[in-house]
């Protein structure tokens, strides 16, 4: 400590001990050797392990070089940064510390015990936006879409019931639904409840967040349900003759099948239990491409899109055009435009689902707006040609 006091730190002198350090009152971690400029891209991973190993994180040069190591971009090249120190005192349960934010974005940090017999690990993640008025904007209509996607179901159903008949809505449209929302629920609840694949996911993705919440649980649970409901309706109810077609049974035989070899190459541990999972969010996704198109389909053929409801369309309509304008407001506002182009999957199918409830919406309102009124004529009245009396 002498030597400290005398300046031996500004020469290289130092006690060796990260607790010595703290005795002596001096930092506990130490830089590292200046990275040069023009470093290999080898040598900079390189520093930032060392940086993360050793918690000295070492000075990089170049602003690029120490964004991409997770160091401040705006730092001189001759500061240093150090890793934080959260003290906790004995039988305390939290502690406070302060952060800056020098540009929007997101940080996730990672806060470990310094003691050997004392093994804990905080995830924080950090987010710094542009506006607080645009992110309670997004929250809001988050909620709203949510809402209008859940509601969605009810007026097909109740349009079903009042008219004790399904004629003129698609079977094929209720079967590859209900697969859909099927998949769907068990990739929620899978990465929402098993802890195993939770755990899959943060080891895979260490800075990542889970991308299932409550809401995402419920909604497809629901879905699946309300999608039971039509089922039921469409085995009592009138429906026309009408039966899955068999292009339709052969889409739902391939996609199950595909779930059922897949856990067998999950049990076999040729695939991880995340993959296996993942493959369900990919049936989800097939299903999403093509069911709309038999009930459009069948529009066509009537000329009509009675019993069809244009509720379910417009509220479908309205959930779809608010998580595209929630995924630019999140975009702008977290200046990760990732959120948008990154994920063209997620885009896409709102945007193909947009696409078609405009489909429906012409063809109730413009199209077939008046469709032919038909009498049923008892089967034993004879029918005349125009040339009889």
């Amino acid at each position: 400590c002498e030597l400290v006091e005398r300046g031996a730190q500004r020469k290289g002198t130092l006690p060796e001990s990260a607790e010595r350090r703290d005795d002596c009152g001096q930092e506990r971690w130490t830089p590292g050797p200046c990275l040069p400029r023009g470093s290999s891209p080898s040598a900079l991973d390189a520093a930032c392990a060392a940086a993360a190993a050793d918690g000295g994180p070492h000075r990089i040069q170049t602003a690029a070089d120490r964004s991409r190591c997770g160091f401040p971009a705006t730092a001189s090249p001759k500061d240093c940064p150090h890793l934080l120190q959260v003290p906790l005192s004995a039988g305390s349960t939290g502690a406070d510390f302060n952060v800056s934010a020098l540009a929007v974005g997101q940080v996730t940090a990672s806060l470990n015990s310094n003691r050997s017999d004392l093994s804990v690990s905080v995830r924080v993640r950090f987010l710094v936006i542009h506006s607080s008025v645009v992110d309670v904007l997004s929250q809001i209509i988050g909620w709203v879409y949510f809402l209008a996607w859940s509601v969605s179901f009810y007026p097909q159903a109740w349009k079903n019931f009042t008219r004790k008949s399904v004629v003129g809505l698609n079977l094929d449209f209720l079967a590859l639904n209900l697969t859909g929302f099927i998949a769907y629920s068990v990739f929620n609840i899978c990465l929402f409840w098993v802890e195993p694949v939770k755990e899959e996911f943060l080891k895979s993705n260490p800075n990542g967040v889970n991308p299932v919440t409550a809401s995402d649980v419920f909604f497809s649970l629901h879905a699946v349900l309300l999608c039971f409901i039509y089922i039921c309706q469409a085995a009592f109810y009138q429906r026309g003759g009408q039966t899955v077609s068999w292009p339709a049974r052969g889409l739902l035989l391939v996609g199950w099948t595909f779930a059922l070899v897949s856990l067998f190459l999950a049990v076999g541990r040729i695939i991880s239990w995340l993959q296996y999972i993942y493959y369900f969010s990919y049936i989800k996704l097939a299903v999403t491409l093509v069911k709309y198109v038999p009930q459009a389909y069948m529009n066509y053929r009537r000329r009509s899109t009675v019993g069809w409801s244009i509720g379910n369309v417009l509220l479908d309509f309205t959930g779809g055009v608010l998580s595209i304008l929630q995924m630019i407001l999140e975009s702008y506002n977290n200046d990760q435009w990732m959120l948008f182009f990154g994920n063209p999957t997620k885009f896409g199918l709102g945007l193909f689902s947009v696409l078609f409830d405009l489909v429906f919406i012409s063809q109730h309102y413009c199209l077939y707006r008046h469709p032919t009124d038909y009498q049923a004529i008892p089967s034993e009245e004879q029918i005349l040609s125009p040339d009889q009396d």
